[in-house]
């Protein structure tokens, strides 16, 4: 029994970094912060285009999706983050935040007091932009955010295809208009990742009052009647427990959060009772709910070597290493998806619907569609922005060792197929516009040059795959399809909270990760302040 603790935060991802860095700000609390994964020491984690070497191996849970149905019953891969600063540390570093009608949909949905104009000081105090200012951004704030420096030819040339397809260019995606195409800001300092492990947790290692706790794996939360007070973990092989005088927060992400919530008797009563798990709380919507960004990627195939897959080469690898360590610039310094857009798959669409990413390269991510062996690629990837399909996460085994059934149950909406093949009919589109067309041999793995919707249903169908963007597990709002209120405290037991991408009450129209980190500020200042 390790006693004396305020606050323990379980989970050392986005939000967990950030709760424990703020918390400990007050010299007279004491907080511990558990992580399953390792310490964020390794080098690929820091140097921007490293993302392409995290998304497979122990940086990550290994985690796979059951059988998808609507999308030719595969298994899917499943990336999410096991290292402190969690899916921060290993994430491909692009900053936006998500529309204000998203925000404002939340409070619509339940989430009182989670419209834009309530969470933009959120946005703006996480924030230390190198560029930007005023009213959008912030600029003293933990998260470093900056431009990236030397883009490659072909992200220029995506970007102007963008713009002779009829996309505006967009300097600002997390500014007044967020349609239009352009460079992605990314979660870099000084060329260098900054994830909330660096950001936030980094300078606060050196407090007394937070105890830092890796390779530690939680078993279950621990309750008094009906209060959280301590947590259960294995830690070097021994079984250990960490009690909490105030709160435990959790922050294990919308899969490893209503995994472990289940584990310790709050769900499905009836998913509890198969699984011989004594119900503490009966909260059904814990794990459902489960929305993902359903991404499809296309190549092509380039005339020339001039997208970064030249740097797969072993020598033209070594002096991109030595020039950025030298210089902390050139390709290592790029963090592959470069530029992207939003943009409407129909002019009734009163915001966008649908949003690229451009990388300058193919097959960077694991499992990911290349060129032909030893030829030079690029890929877009576009996914439906506010997918109507929602899955689950359920128990595989009372064994916190043991992944539980992730179902995303991707295009299960036949609006979200169509759409789907919409954005990559969009994609071959812009791949055929004269900036790109210039340098493309061929654009890989379609029967025509001018592919129809159907061919392209079928394309989505067997290629597309997550964009790590899983929330809405433990959703915040009211009534019986919630499960924390808009304080983020848990329904039916005292002293627990969830702070993480699960509460989202519905998917973002945007990556995730700045959201992510908005809850925890926030959740922040609701402990700090007595709510």
């Amino acid at each position: 029994m390790t006693a004396g603790f305020d606050y323990i935060v379980v989970g050392g991802g986005s939000a967990g970094c950030v709760l424990a860095s703020r918390l400990s700000e007050d010299p007279t609390v004491k907080v511990c912060l558990i992580e399953a994964g390792k310490r964020d020491v390794h080098p690929f984690i820091h140097i921007p285009a490293g993302f392409a070497k995290m998304t497979a191996g122990p940086w990550t849970w290994g985690l796979q999706t059951v059988p998808q149905k609507y999308a030719n019953n595969r298994n899917i891969a499943y990336v999410q983050g096991r290292v402190l600063g969690g899916g921060s540390s290993i994430n491909a570093e692009v900053f936006t935040r998500g529309h204000p009608s998203d925000f404002d949909r939340w409070e619509q949905e339940g989430a009182t007091g989670w419209a834009f104009k309530d969470v933009q000081k959120y946005f703006r105090q996480s924030e230390e932009n190198s560029i930007l200012s005023g009213t959008w951004h912030g600029t003293t704030g933990p998260l470093g955010v900056s431009d990236l420096a030397d883009p490659n030819v072909t992200t220029q040339a995506f970007v102007q295809s963008c713009q002779e397809m009829g996309l505006p260019y967009n300097r600002d995606f997390n500014g007044a208009q967020q349609e239009g195409a352009g460079l992605y800001q990314l979660t870099v300092r000084n060329q260098r990742r900054c994830s909330t492990a660096v950001g936030y947790l980094r300078p606060a290692l050196t407090r007394k009052n937070l105890k830092v706790v890796t390779n530690a794996l939680v078993l279950r939360l621990l309750f008094d009647g009906r209060k959280a007070s301590g947590v259960q973990y294995v830690e070097g092989g021994k079984v250990k427990v960490a009690a909490a005088e105030r709160e435990i927060l959790v922050t294990s992400g919308a899969i490893g959060t209503p995994k472990l919530m289940m584990l310790s008797g709050i769900g499905p009563a009836e998913h509890l009772k198969q699984h011989g798990i004594p119900v503490i709380q009966d909260l059904a919507a814990v794990g459902e709910n489960l929305q993902d960004h359903y991404g499809v990627d296309i190549v092509a195939e380039l005339k020339k070597n001039i997208s970064l897959d030249k740097y797969n080469k072993l020598h033209n690898m070594a002096w991109s290493g030595l020039q950025y360590a030298v210089f902390g610039t050139g390709p290592a310094a790029s963090n592959i998806v470069e530029a992207g857009a939003f943009w409407r798959t129909s002019p009734s669409v009163k915001v966008p619907d649908i949003q690229f990413h451009f990388l300058a390269g193919a097959g960077a991510e694991a499992g990911v569609m290349t060129v032909p062996k030893g030829q030079a690629g690029i890929t877009l990837n576009s996914y439906l922005l506010r997918p109507k399909s929602c899955g689950t996460v359920r128990l595989n085994s009372t064994d916190a060792r043991m992944a539980p059934l992730v179902d995303p149950n991707f295009l299960s909406h036949p609006d979200d197929l169509r759409l789907a093949a919409k954005g990559v009919m969009l994609s071959h589109e812009i791949f055929s516009q004269p900036s790109l067309q210039k340098h493309i041999r061929e654009i890989c793995f379609f029967k025509s040059k001018k592919p129809s919707l159907d061919e392209c249903e079928a394309y989505a169908k067997q290629y597309g795959r997550t964009s790590y963007h899983p929330t809405c597990t433990c959703r915040m709002g009211a009534g019986p399809d919630a499960v924390v209120d808009p304080f983020l405290k848990v329904y039916g037991v005292d002293g627990l909270r969830i702070c993480d991408s699960s509460v989202m009450p519905s998917l973002l129209g945007s990556n995730t990760n700045a959201a992510t980190v908005m809850i925890a500020e926030r959740a922040a200042e609701f402990i700090r302040t007595g709510f």
